[in-house]
């Protein structure tokens, strides 16, 4: 969704201090155990925006930085600085990443100070990473995927694009896990070569308040997860926000699986018994449009909307949605955030 701030930390009653002890932090690791160092790039935008959605946006980076923490892992805040001399958006957009294909020379450097009291900065990041988080934000820039801007377009940030898609191309050429979130999961197809729907026409799914206020951020609906998926497998633990299990799924099922089919839309993946229902909590005016090269279509609303992607051949996964709402109870925020973490560690 949306973008924290020029002097901007995330707000200190959504994160808990800099360096809290492992031991005394809800789900996280054992002290015996190493955290995943997790990199997350900064917001670049100013809550000060008129646009709620960009202050929401900002609050929930903050959500984020404590989520990793709280389930062990150690946050890293990636700030434009942190990628000088690396990656950057000459490496060309189109296609599936691969080592060696991203370009050369420092991105833009921004104004956010990265919040810097709730995680480390990284100063050579993202190589000695664990994994990546790419959180929500404001629109894509449609030249990104080679189209014209059109005029409903939000928080359009040339140096947030060139952040997150440098951090995002460096881990997978390292075959770091990278996780995408609302915006991250727009990114992401944009960086394997698909498309966005700039705006989306109102149809029999809401998928955003209308109008949009930082007080009512979210509408609720279902989602149809493929069992097996590793979005299915950050669920299989969670209950659903209406009090009940995530039902469905099994984890011997192919994760990512092969495609059911050469579409337009892109293809499903294969495998399992009983698809997995979760109640989300959206808030976005664009989508997926054409899927990406590489991608699976892992998720899916009734209205055909992709809502979960992932790349069958690393650990890189993508929703639509954002689990980090603060209407969620706290082991359902968890729960996704604790699967993600442990992949980190343990790949």
């Amino acid at each position: 969704m949306q973008t924290p701030d020029a002097a901007q930390t995330p707000d200190a009653s959504q994160s808990p201090d800099a360096t809290p002890d492992a031991d005394a932090t809800p789900g996280a690791a054992p002290g015996d155990v190493r955290r995943p160092r997790i990199g997350i790039p900064v917001r670049l935008s100013s809550s000060a925006d008129p646009d709620p959605r960009v202050a929401k946006a900002n609050s929930l980076f903050g959500c984020i930085v404590s989520l990793i923490r709280d389930v062990g892992g150690e946050p890293v805040l990636l700030t434009p600085e942190s990628l000088e001399g690396g990656a950057s958006l000459e490496g060309g957009l189109r296609g599936a990443p691969t080592s060696g294909t991203a370009g050369h020379g420092a991105p833009g450097r921004g104004t956010a100070d990265g919040g810097a009291s709730d995680g480390d900065k990284a100063a050579d990041a993202p190589e000695a990473l664990d994994g990546v988080v790419l959180p929500g934000g404001g629109d894509v820039d449609p030249r990104l995927y080679g189209e014209e801007p059109g005029p409903s377009l939000y928080d359009v940030n040339a140096e947030q694009d060139r952040l997150d898609i440098a951090v995002a191309r460096r881990a997978l050429d390292a075959g770091t896990p990278v996780l995408g979130i609302c915006r991250g999961h727009q990114l992401l197809n944009v960086l394997y070569g698909g498309t966005l729907v700039q705006d989306m026409t109102p149809g029999t799914v809401p998928h955003r308040q209308i109008p949009a206020a930082a007080n009512r951020p979210w509408v609720w609906h279902e989602v149809t997860i493929t069992p097996g998926s590793k979005v299915a497998k950050m669920y299989a633990a969670a209950p659903n926000p209406d009090g009940g299990p995530a039902s469905g799924g099994t984890d011997d099922a192919a994760a990512g699986g092969t495609a059911a089919g050469g579409t337009a839309a892109g293809g499903t993946a294969a495998g399992g018994t009983a698809a997995v229902e979760v109640k989300i909590a959206s808030g976005h005016h664009q989508a997926v449009d054409r899927v990406a090269p590489g991608l699976l279509v892992t998720a899916v609303a009734d209205d055909g909307t992709v809502e979960a992607l992932e790349d069958p051949e690393r650990w890189v996964a993508s929703v639509q949605w954002h689990p980090e709402a603060l209407e969620l109870t706290e082991e359902q925020r968890l729960a996704p955030f604790r699967v993600f973490v442990e992949a980190c560690r343990t790949r």
